[in-house]
């Protein structure tokens, strides 16, 4: 609450209205009573600023101005509001002084006072913001101004009447109460404008400890909110983020001789130096981490609100719909997003039935529906999951990669809901390696974000590149991994390169596919570097570049690395003609690489079983189907052993062949729930008798438990002969069921890959997973005329397809080109 036009006022009128200079009355000389000495001892001590060093200044602040004050007239007192009305007085803080009457003396009189008073505190060179108010006065201020009105609510007695400061103080909070569900919303706006004029606290070089969203200023808001009882912060590390940023404050004051709030690049030695820590980058590192914490902390109060508010509009309305006296039914309708969680009141949460202590995959699949819905994940949640769940075994199973895939995969959404994780440890519970990039600032101008942040930042930009190459899953963890050497001495790609390797094993990666990702990590630099600083018209260039790669694979998700790995530093860090360049090489190493393509057979041999259910099929005309509890194999390819954990269900299928299997399978799949995470498609004559469909499939259930073996094999069974009418089915469930539409994805992409098989053409099909996807795509290959899908490969990564169909027109063979071209687009239409 501030009136520096006061100050102006009174210096204009020549200091106090009885006519004296002033001098006599208001001096340190005679009225500072030894507070100037002291203060500047207390301030010259050899110690680390902290909150006892604050509160001892505030006191002996405190005992001065008292004095000042003395004797009191009856019906006036003086209170200290904002900052040092809480007590925390930093070493340039402003005092925050309000002077307070009854409205029983003379203006001449009270003027005089405030004279006696500001005077001594200007003289001192004390920065001071004052004003001088009746309660009655003070409460219109604060109705008129959020700011006057926040800083009363730290009001507290320093001198005279404490009747008077009582009263007002118990009014203004009552006030604020009766007031916060207009004046929140309006708090709200006031702190988002802040934040995006000043940024992220923490991934700033030179961060404002004060205004930045995350600062101190953020705190304060906090506290308004809770006082205000409709909703509170997190609690959990709060309070100690909130002291490390005032000492930091404290002791910029004291290296700088000013008031500022703004860490500059050239005091942080000086001002880690007075923290007692390391140096500069320590110093951010740990600003960074209380800033988080009080950003995180002010997001998810924020949310809290904005629910309350929300539910205070709804109940009324509901309570008009049903009538008055009739009670309103519960709003806090819970949808399920996966198995163990659900949507409840724009939050994800954990479901009744969830099994927290023995899900170890539970966090992962909580985060990436969360992210997928385009959701905040509860924070009471995430702090079950830290507090609960049970380590994920290494190598993880298949389930958890798939999830973090997906997770990452949500692009933007990621963000938040990986922040709420890091909150609570998981983060680093997951990849010990993600400790030591943790909060790392990188002083380069050209980087807007901390080491771990930028990580995160490029699996965002990545998401938008995932049509683009055939392993999105491996892109998405080369995004996240392609920087976590720098946590390390030395050159950061070496380091990463080792750390990767072994973070693909914990991840469960293969040999081929951790190799794959170490080259990535390794070369994730190559590109850009060579492109702009080397002769692409020199064969050695491209020699070179070649021979780092290694395969046209690697290659293409080192070329999608690359710009988001540009995108995600800064907008200096990319631009047309760089991403001309990189292109230009890519074009050439890939000339190179593909001189050794070998062309890839349709579809393998099938197993023993799938013989079996075959020869059983065609000799009986009927469908077979086996249903078997899958195991994850361990990821250096042997055997598993005793105890191997199920990661899945595979489904086989043989059906005597006709057209519409594909998509009727995969409809009957879609209406029983079941998420398709691979799948082959490939024909057999096992005996003479006519050829046979195989379909081998690995489901998992979207939520809840598998249906029984009996129910798949009748609606099968009736998918196949066409009385079962899929397309209806799901229609009616989707009206009945709408499905949260969740973040944006790019479109679907369908494209004619060719050179991959000399047996038929090939389509690749890249889109977003959705329930019903393979039906569809299923259904626009069956209603091309002239056009047989002789085999498919199906992946699910994460939250995205990559499927191959293997097409032959009428006659067996490949299609031409033009007729690719157009099933292709058919295709794409169809998914769009």
């Amino acid at each position: 609450m501030t009136d520096r036009a006061d100050r102006n006022s009174h210096r204009t009128h020549g200091g106090p209205t009885d006519g004296t200079s002033g001098t006599d009355s208001a001096t340190p000389r005679t009225l500072d009573g030894g507070y100037a000495a002291a203060r500047l001892a207390l301030l010259g001590q050899d110690t680390r600023p902290g909150p006892d060093r604050r509160r001892e200044l505030a006191a002996l602040t405190d005992s001065w101005l008292a004095r000042l004050f003395a004797p009191a007239p009856p019906g006036t007192c003086l209170v200290a509001v904002g900052g040092y009305g809480r007590g925390e007085l930093s070493p340039r803080s402003d005092l925050d002084l309000v002077l307070l009457h009854d409205g029983s003396h003379s203006a001449a009189d009270i003027a005089a006072l405030a004279d006696h008073l500001w005077y001594p505190v200007w003289d001192l060179g004390l920065e001071l913001d004052h004003s001088v108010r009746t309660p009655a006065e003070a409460r219109r201020t604060a109705a008129d101004d959020l700011k006057a009105q926040l800083g009363l609510l730290d009001i507290r007695h320093l001198a005279g009447d404490r009747a008077l400061t009582a009263s007002l103080r118990t009014a203004v909070l009552t006030d604020w109460r009766a007031a916060a569900p207009r004046r929140l919303p309006e708090l709200h706006e006031l702190a988002q404008e802040r934040a995006a004029r000043q940024g992220e606290l923490a991934h700033l070089l030179e961060p404002d400890l004060k205004e930045a969203h995350g600062g101190l200023r953020d705190a304060t808001v906090l506290r308004a909110v809770a006082a205000s009882w409709l909703a509170d912060a997190p609690r959990d590390g709060l309070d100690q983020a909130r002291t490390r940023l005032l000492d930091a404050r404290d002791a910029l004051h004291l290296v700088t001789g000013r008031a500022t709030d703004r860490l500059s690049l050239q005091e942080q030695d000086q001002v880690a130096a007075r923290l007692g820590l390391l140096d500069a980058d320590t110093l951010l590192r740990h600003v960074y981490e209380a800033a988080r914490t009080v950003a995180y902390a002010t997001d998810v109060t924020w949310r809290a609100v904005e629910r309350v508010l929300r539910s205070r509009t709804a109940k009324p309305r509901i309570r008009t719909l049903l009538g008055r006296g009739r009670s309103a039914p519960d709003t806090a309708t819970r949808t399920p997003l996966a198995d163990g969680v659900v949507e409840q009141d724009g939050e994800a949460v954990l479901a009744r039935t969830a099994r927290v202590d023995r899900d170890p995959v539970l966090p992962l699949r909580a985060a990436a529906a969360a992210a997928q819905a385009g959701l905040p994940l509860s924070p009471l949640t995430v702090r079950a999951l830290a507090a609960g769940a049970p380590p994920l075994p290494v190598p993880w199973p298949a389930e958890a990669r798939e999830q973090l895939v997906t997770l990452l995969g949500a692009g933007p959404a990621a963000v938040p809901v990986w922040e709420a994780l890091e909150s609570e440890g998981l983060i680093t519970r997951l990849l010990p390696d993600w400790e030591r990039v943790r909060f790392r600032p990188q002083r380069n101008a050209v980087h807007r974000w901390t080491v771990d942040r930028h990580l995160v930042e490029t699996a965002v930009r990545a998401c938008d590149l995932t049509r683009d190459v055939e392993r999105p899953d491996l892109l998405l963890i080369a995004a996240l991994l392609h920087d976590i050497g720098k946590g390390w001495p030395g050159d950061h790609s070496i380091a990463g390169e080792v750390i990767a390797r072994d973070a693909a094993h914990r991840l469960g990666f293969g040999r081929a596919d951790a190799d794959t990702l170490a080259v990535l990590v390794r070369h994730h630099l190559l590109l850009i570097e060579t492109a702009t600083r080397r002769d692409l018209d020199d064969p050695a260039t491209v020699e070179t570049v070649a021979a780092a790669v290694t395969s046209r694979t690697a290659l293409e998700l080192l070329h999608a690395l690359t710009e988001a790995d540009a995108l995600a530093t800064g907008p200096a860090a990319w631009s047309t003609w760089r991403a001309s360049l990189v292109a230009d090489l890519v074009r050439r190493v890939d000339a190179v690489l593909a001189g050794g393509t070998v062309p890839v057979a349709a579809s393998p041999l099938p197993s023993a079983e799938q013989e079996r259910l075959a020869v059983e099929a065609a000799r009986t005309g009927h469908l077979c189907l086996a249903l078997h509890a899958e195991t994850e194999p361990p990821a250096d390819g042997t055997e598993p052993g005793d105890g191997t954990e199920p990661v899945g269900v595979r489904l086989l299928l043989a059906v005597p062949d006709r057209p519409g299997l594909l998509p009727a399978a995969a409809g009957v799949l879609a209406l029983h729930r079941l998420t398709v995470r691979t799948a082959d498609l490939s024909r057999v004559d096992p005996i003479g008798a006519g050829p046979v469909t195989l379909l081998s499939w690995r489901v998992a259930a979207e939520y809840g438990s598998l249906p029984e073996a009996a129910r798949l094999r009748a609606d099968f069974t009736r998918a196949f002969d066409g009385s079962l009418d899929i397309g209806s089915r799901l229609a009616e469930r989707e009206a009945a069921y709408p499905r949260r539409r969740g973040v944006p994805a790019p479109p679907p992409r369908v494209t004619v890959a060719s050179g991959t098989s000399e047996l038929a053409t090939v389509i690749e099909v890249r889109a977003h997973d959705a329930p019903g996807l393979l039906h569809r795509v299923g259904r626009a290959l069956e209603d091309t005329p002239g056009v047989s899908v002789r085999a498919a490969r199906i992946s699910t990564l994460g939250a995205d397809v990559v499927d191959a169909f293997y097409l032959v027109g009428p006659d067996g063979s490949p299609l031409p080109g033009d007729r690719a071209r157009e099933v292709a687009k058919a295709v794409e239409k169809a998914l769009g």
